[in-house]
């Protein structure tokens, strides 16, 4: 990695930090704050594609953001088998890393083979734990052999706790409480965001892969939040025509 390309990871980072850090003093939209850093860690991880898993008020984890939709298929599956490195790295709170799937598929004999039939070929799990409570895990897939630095191990356990920490409020910790309302808030808000991704490609005839940034763009030059603008859209007070519109004029 040349100097420049250097600098411009450190930057990066450290705006992710920052990003991450946001969510302590400001009003914040969890399910965008974790799409967010599913993005950072393909960005700034060499990581292909990257998905979150948050437990909801019961203690089950239900998928919360993804950086693709084949992502988000590969952890449906794990929830629907109740089989890989997500649940594990859940279950005992600690990192699962496994650099070749292929060399291990007795570990996960349902997960793997659909895992590596999308093109993921390495995981590497992080748990979303502040001190003794794991609320969720973020998984980090690879499409060649191999597995995260040790410098990058660190920042991805670094941004998954400073996101873990815009979860749970100090305050509720203490008292040992976690803050399922809001947690379930993020897993209904996805819900609408979903949908909205549906109408959108629909309307637009656009890969659902797009519809996400569409979203969230769209949101942004606004000021206005995310799951709002999704809300807008299912329930039709928001007209798609408008939003692709601006899409367009933005490109």
């Amino acid at each position: 990695m040349d100097i420049s390309s250097s600098q411009h990871r450190e930057s990066r980072l450290v705006d992710a930090f920052v990003d991450m850090a946001d969510t302590l003093v400001a009003d914040f939209d969890t399910v965008e704050l974790l799409h967010r850093l599913t993005e950072y860690c393909v960005e700034l991880l060499g990581a292909a594609e990257a998905g979150l898993l948050l437990a909801d008020q019961r203690g089950s984890l239900q998928l919360v953001a993804s950086s693709a939709e084949r992502t988000e298929l590969v952890e449906l599956f794990q929830l629907q088998v109740n089989e890989g490195p997500c649940m594990d790295c859940f279950r005992t709170g600690q990192t699962v890393s496994v650099a070749d799937l292929a060399a291990t598929a007795d570990r996960w004999p349902t997960f793997t083979p659909e895992a590596l039939s999308v093109g993921y070929v390495s995981v590497h799990t992080v748990p979303l734990r502040l001190r003794d409570q794991t609320i969720g895990a973020l998984n980090l897939f690879g499409t060649t052999p191999g597995v995260l630095s040790e410098a990058d191990r660190h920042v991805a356990r670094a941004l998954a706790e400073t996101a873990t920490i815009g979860i749970l409020s100090e305050r509720a910790i203490r008292h040992g409480e976690v803050l399922t309302e809001q947690l379930q808030t993020a897993l209904n808000n996805r819900v609408i965001i979903e949908q909205a991704k549906g109408v959108l490609a629909h309307a637009g005839d656009l890969p659902i892969d797009e519809t996400f940034a569409v979203l969230r763009d769209y949101g942004r030059a606004r000021q206005t939040r995310l799951t709002d603008i999704a809300r807008s859209i299912v329930t039709g007070a928001l007209d798609t025509a408008e939003v692709l519109a601006a899409e367009e004029r933005a490109r």
